[in-house]
């Protein structure tokens, strides 16, 4: 767990010491802020067996640590258990009988289904069940409905931890059933210095601005250092969905940046990007560009779609 979200984690432990723990916790905030290792933090703090909790050292922390607690389960996209953040590959779908199917970016029905079947067993070590589902936003309409089922009636000792970058994406009868607990933006100092202390972390200013403060994402554009400076210098068309994620990406950072400009305000992100274009076309060319992002996660020509993205990028000079 990463030192800026200690608060959270000290108002869940003592939640849990006094009894008035809640059934389920959404943890939610940007991308790259840690919610994903609070909530394996919390899921250690809700299964020790120890005093002072967690304590790192009963059966019940090695386990949790090691990854085969039996009264854990983790449900995430196949696509991320294996390595694919959410928006780095397409929507699954047919392929040629010469190559495999694409692993899919939802948490489907069934994997939901197979979780109510764990918490309605009796735990293993006779305390809690955890259920950690991250980012709980890809789970599907059906799969979303199937855990409505345990968020209205839990099973008794059942928590669910859903970790969520985009929360208004899930319904809002399961946002209504649990807590909503947010999980900030660190101080600009706070994430400049843990920046600065990870390998990779060169030019740690300019890039925790990029990210918008959130420096576990910061890190991840200091280390594609090479790839973001070329689209920033010069955008151009992409082949593959990944690329198109980021053309889009790049291409609102810099909208927003040219809107806070011509209204006399500082860039947020920091692009070197200024113009005296109306702010207001700007600013609906950024929120077109986000509309965007999202559309990228599905079977679009990649090469089409970026080519019509940047010819409206030639009114915005």
């Amino acid at each position: 767990m990463h030192p800026w979200n200690e608060p959270v984690f000290q108002s869940v432990k003592r939640m849990l010491a006094s009894g008035r723990l809640p059934h389920a916790l959404l943890l939610h905030g940007p991308r790259g802020v840690g919610k994903l290792a609070l909530a394996e933090r919390l899921g250690q703090l809700l299964l020790c067996e120890g005093e002072n909790r967690p304590c790192g050292k009963c059966d019940g922390c090695r386990w949790y640590l090691a990854g085969t607690h039996p009264d854990l389960r983790r449900v995430e996209p196949e696509a991320l258990a294996k390595g694919v953040e959410p928006g780095e590959e397409g929507e699954e779908g047919a392929e040629s009988s010469s190559k495999k199917k694409k692993p899919s970016l939802d948490i489907k029905i069934e994997q939901v289904r197979a979780l109510a079947d764990f918490l309605n067993l009796r735990s293993h070590r006779g305390a809690l069940r955890v259920a950690l589902l991250h980012p709980a936003e890809e789970m599907n309409p059906n799969a979303q409905n199937a855990l409505l089922k345990g968020l209205e009636e839990p099973p008794a000792g059942a928590v669910f931890i859903l970790v969520s970058h985009r929360p208004h994406r899930l319904l809002p009868t399961v946002r209504s059933r649990c807590v909503k607990t947010p999980v900030p933006i660190p101080a600009a100092d706070a994430g400049l210095a843990w920046l600065k202390s990870q390998p990779g972390g060169q030019d740690a200013a300019r890039w925790l601005a990029f990210s918008g403060g959130a420096p576990l994402q910061a890190l991840k554009y200091a280390e594609e250092a090479s790839t973001w400076d070329g689209l920033l210098k010069s955008p151009a068309p992409a082949d593959e969905r990944e690329g198109l994620e980021r053309l889009a990406e790049v291409l609102q950072k810099v909208a927003y940046d040219r809107a806070f400009s011509s209204f006399g305000l500082a860039p947020k992100y920091k692009t070197g990007a200024a113009s005296k274009v109306n702010p207001r076309r700007l600013l609906a060319f950024a929120r077109q560009m986000g509309e965007n992002r999202q559309l990228t996660r599905h079977p679009v020509n990649a090469r089409l779609f970026s080519a019509e993205m940047l010819a409206r990028t030639v009114d915005l000079t």
